[in-house]
């Protein structure tokens, strides 16, 4: 059951990097709210804040932070705690009545820490979203090329998956797009040799951000890891089919 005096949870996108792909209503709100949430690393920075400090420091007045140090770890038994302890900070908030805004990359619901804040609280409070431009959409852009055409297959996954995942994907669908390919680059790269799709993909890192890279050429890329924010876009030229 949800507190009818209590305030409400906003996921808000705040888009892929950079500060002028923000919608809005998401700078908006950014100025009105009484508290934002957002992810940390161990140092404090902080992407999402980055993104929108423009949004921030437009505020009339100071809003209360509530920042959350998310551990790069692979075991999500420290994450779980993380927005545990988060979703508690949060729900203190929420219940004097305070609308709090939660901040992330791209969407919040696309692959979005938002999610897991959602799910520990939008049974008490009431919960809205805002949402972003992904990443996709920016690589789509940024690349000058469509993702899908007429009769296209399109798929979305993640270089987590397994090697046999990734193959299947790649000889199933004409367009795929390949999330989280940071530490995963070599096997992709592998992946796309094994299906023949080398010549289809294309590689982004930090889409729309000062250091973005765009690799056309894949054969170029060291057989290493690259940076989490990362992905490969892989579509069949439409001159070909």
């Amino acid at each position: 059951m949800k507190y009818n005096q209590s305030g409400k949870l906003i996921g808000v996108g705040v888009g892929p990097g950079d500060p002028e792909l923000m919608t809005l209503k998401a700078f908006r709100l950014l100025q009105q709210v009484d508290v934002i949430c957002y992810l940390t690393n161990d140092d404090n920075v902080s992407q999402a804040k980055m993104i929108a400090s423009d949004a921030i420091a437009a505020r009339k007045s100071p809003a209360i932070e509530i920042g959350i140090v998310m551990p790069m770890s692979k075991d999500r038994t420290f994450a779980n705690q993380a927005y545990d302890d988060g979703a508690a900070r949060v729900q203190q908030q929420l219940a004097l009545g305070k609308d709090v805004v939660f901040i992330c990359e791209g969407d919040p619901l696309f692959f979005g820490s938002f999610s897991y804040l959602l799910e520990r609280l939008q049974e008490q409070f009431v919960c809205e979203v805002v949402p972003g431009i992904s990443s996709i959409n920016a690589a789509a852009s940024a690349l000058v090329s469509p993702l899908t055409a007429l009769t296209d297959s399109f798929a979305v996954v993640s270089g987590r998956h397994s090697d046999e995942f990734l193959r299947q994907a790649l000889t199933e669908h004409n367009s795929v797009v390949i999330m989280k390919a940071g530490q995963s680059r070599p096997r992709i790269l592998a992946a796309l040799v094994a299906t023949g799709r080398t010549q289809d993909a294309s590689y982004l890192e930090y889409i729309s951000r000062e250091q973005q890279i765009i690799e056309k050429d894949v054969t170029k890329l060291a057989h290493e890891a690259g940076p989490y924010f990362s992905l490969f876009v892989v579509r069949h030229n439409a001159t070909t089919r």
